[in-house]
């Protein structure tokens, strides 16, 4: 994997450079890494790793909160001129039309573990290897891991890439999306309340 291509995106948070990783250039869906334009890799950079939620990153469901998640993300990488790095792999890595599957599941009475149990998938298939590429990519050393995901530290703590401290992204729970958050808290163990900040 390489480096493609890198431009400016103005966005609602301000002006990222976007650059975008693939094996080939002709990959229509390449990894992502919108970077701050006044980053500075000699000290520890504020990064989100985000895998891609087309349902509630695009459409905003209140299913997950994903979406949110991206957003807050965004606003502290552009207050703390950090990244966010964008990954390819929807739905934990099962993929769109599989996650679409689980939630009827789930509307049946599954949580999002047993839905993607039932279906035969793995509970979380996403790999952080890519992310660690990157970042070795855009010379980053030590970050400021904006995460609740213990599966993310531990990836990155593994790699040569240096954990500084873990900053909570803490959303407001809706209604829709209580029974999803508790399983992720209660059988995923993501850390939700906040805690363990810098």
């Amino acid at each position: 994997m390489k480096k493609q291509v890198e431009a400016g995106i103005p966005t609602n948070w301000g002006l990222f450079n976007m650059i975008a990783y693939s094996d080939e250039t002709s990959e229509p869906m390449p990894h992502l890494a919108l970077v701050h334009p006044e980053m500075d890799p000699s000290k520890p950079v504020y990064l989100r790793i985000h895998s891609e939620c087309l349902t509630g990153d695009l459409f905003g469901s209140h299913r997950c909160d994903c979406g949110e998640q991206l957003d807050k993300a965004l606003q502290i990488a552009s207050e703390k001129q950090g990244v966010v790095l964008y990954l390819r792999q929807e739905g934990r890595g099962i993929g769109l039309i599989n996650k679409l599957k689980a939630y009827n599941l789930q509307d049946q009475g599954l949580d999002t573990v047993d839905a993607n149990v039932h279906l035969g998938l793995e509970i979380d298939s996403r790999q952080y290897g890519i992310a660690v590429e990157i970042m070795k990519d855009l010379d980053i050393e030590s970050i400021h891991l904006l995460t609740n995901n213990p599966l993310k530290i531990e990836a990155i703590e593994l790699s040569s890439i240096k954990v500084e401290s873990r900053v909570p992204i803490v959303i407001q729970p809706k209604e829709e999306n209580q029974a999803y958050l508790k399983t992720k808290e209660q059988i995923m163990g993501h850390l939700l309340n906040g805690k363990d900040s810098e």
